[in-house]
């Protein structure tokens, strides 16, 4: 071969090769970068409404919550919401031109069959000329607890519209019931009418009492007394203390520096000399108050809680993939300028004010720490992933987050967590035939609105935890706590049923 075929042949060789990488570079660096281009939006969204988007499943017999049905429209297949309200804020929904929310969001690729696992289906149909549906998503929702976490927070006795329940299997980190209240009418967001669909997300979001907004997982709340469980478990912790120590209540404390002392809520009596114990189930504001600002210390009161997740960041969906972002529970800032801790801050962090903020999930997960026996697992939301074939191709294997507190600590809360359901301020979570732990909060808003209302607990069937729950209750004024303590009975005895053990 002479030397100006040789060089064309080589020329020619480099440009296969400057080919084959071009080819690679759009295929494998670029294709979501085009995919997703503004120029491209038309073509992207007729294929992948062309195709079957997957349904989401919840409860043990697997009813549909999201389902797609076909139209004889541009957009061959809607999303539809059969039940509404009930699932909105933990399934969200997939709209057109208005992005996702929930399950929707996290999980859009393997819905809509566009993602990695669905490659050979893909390839398979540009062949033939199908068209592969979406794969299925199975939560872990329990379909009996998610209707009676609605219905009891919509039908409140506080007269609020405003609030969350969160429930969790302690041992698993399964979440079984997620409601934001107000909630919303997924449906008109997922409308194949763009104008329908903006004019119904502009409706929600300028609605009164933000329904858009997931109060569950989303946003943060002063606890009030449920913040006394860190309390009792630093104390507890340390070794110098037992649910049987005696510690100092009174009707008031005054704190070093303090501009004003702080009391107990109405009708709770709290003697000077007052169990460890009592204080707990009576919520003596005074006794943890002193408690922490003068005993144990501001640092042990925020390693405590820190030990439980407040500061870190977390994600709720898949356990080995993104999910919907959570806010991270925060202690708040406990010191002064000088960089020493401020007794007076201390004091009403104690008792869940000052700046302490909890999100409803976060509540959850401390009483299902407690039940537990100290360990605190992920909480997630997917089960299984099932392709177009119902095969399944990812199942959760449940993971340990962190363990706050030994099993001697955590059995010690236990019992005065079940003193507090038994004969304390949570009776109104009490379950007939099975033993059942919390404690209630009241919260000031600090606003001059009504106090906040909560109760983070656990049911024991046969001494293992089932359930925890967390009922919230925003500005539901007096009586607010209590009847979140009648809303988490009722999520958990629905549980328990679901479980064949009523």
């Amino acid at each position: 071969m002479n030397a100006p075929l040789r060089r064309v042949g080589v020329i020619i060789l480099v440009m296969f090769g400057l080919l084959f990488a071009n080819l690679n570079w759009v295929q494998a660096y670029k294709a979501d970068e085009y995919r997703t281009s503004p120029y491209n939006l038309g073509r992207v969204q007729i294929d992948e409404y062309q195709r079957q988007r997957g349904p989401i499943l919840v409860g043990p017999d697997g009813t549909a919550v999201a389902t797609s049905v076909e139209t004889d429209g541009r957009l061959r297949y809607l999303r539809t919401y059969p039940e509404g309200e009930r699932w909105a804020h933990v399934v969200g929904y997939r709209a057109v031109n208005l992005g996702a929310a929930g399950i929707e969001q996290f999980a859009n690729e393997f819905l809509a069959g566009s993602g990695d696992r669905f490659f050979v289906d893909r390839v398979r149909d540009l062949l033939t000329g199908g068209q592969t549906g979406g794969g299925t998503v199975v939560t872990t929702l329990s379909r009996g607890a998610q209707q009676t976490a609605y219905e009891q927070l919509r039908d409140n006795r506080t007269g609020t519209n405003r609030g969350a329940v969160v429930a969790i299997d302690p041992r698993t980190g399964a979440v079984q019931a997620l409601v934001s209240m107000p909630s919303f009418d997924p449906n008109p967001l997922a409308s194949h009418d763009v104008a329908e669909a903006q004019a119904a997300y502009r409706e929600l979001n300028e609605a009164p009492g933000r329904p858009l907004a997931n109060r569950a997982i989303s946003e943060r709340f002063a606890p009030g007394s449920v913040f006394k469980i860190i309390d009792a478990a630093a104390a507890l912790a340390t070794g110098e203390y037992t649910p049987g120590s005696r510690v100092t209540g009174g009707a008031e404390y005054l704190a070093p520096t303090a501009g004003r002392p702080i009391g107990n809520a109405p009708g709770v009596v709290c003697p000077t000399n007052i169990t460890l114990e009592q204080a707990f189930v009576v919520s003596c504001n005074t006794a943890f108050s002193h408690l922490a600002a003068e005993e144990l210390g501001g640092q042990a009161i925020r390693e405590m809680a820190e030990a439980f997740g407040f500061g870190a960041q977390l994600t709720l969906g898949q356990l080995d993939a993104d999910g919907m972002p959570v806010a991270t529970s925060t202690v708040g800032e406990l010191t002064r300028e000088d960089g020493q801790y401020d007794a007076p801050t201390v004091a009403l962090s104690a008792i869940g004010q000052a700046s302490v903020q909890i999100t409803p999930l976060q509540g959850a997960m401390i009483a299902a720490t407690v039940a537990n026996g100290g360990v605190q697992m992920q909480p997630y939301l997917v089960e299984q992933l099932q392709d177009a074939q119902l095969r399944t191709v990812y199942r959760a294997s449940p993971e340990q987050l962190r363990r706050p507190i030994s099993p001697e600590v955590a059995a010690a809360l236990q019992d005065m967590m079940i003193g507090v359901v038994e004969r304390g301020t949570g009776t109104n979570a009490r379950i007939s035939g099975y033993v059942v732990g919390g404690k209630t909060g009241t919260a000031e808003t600090g606003t001059g609105d009504r106090e906040h209302g909560w109760f983070v607990g656990f049911v024991l069937v046969d001494g293992e935890p089932v359930s925890a729950v967390a009922v919230f209750l925003e500005n539901a004024g007096t009586g607010g706590s209590a009847e979140a303590a009648r809303i988490a009975g009722q999520v958990m005895h629905a549980v328990v049923a679901e479980r064949g053990e009523s």
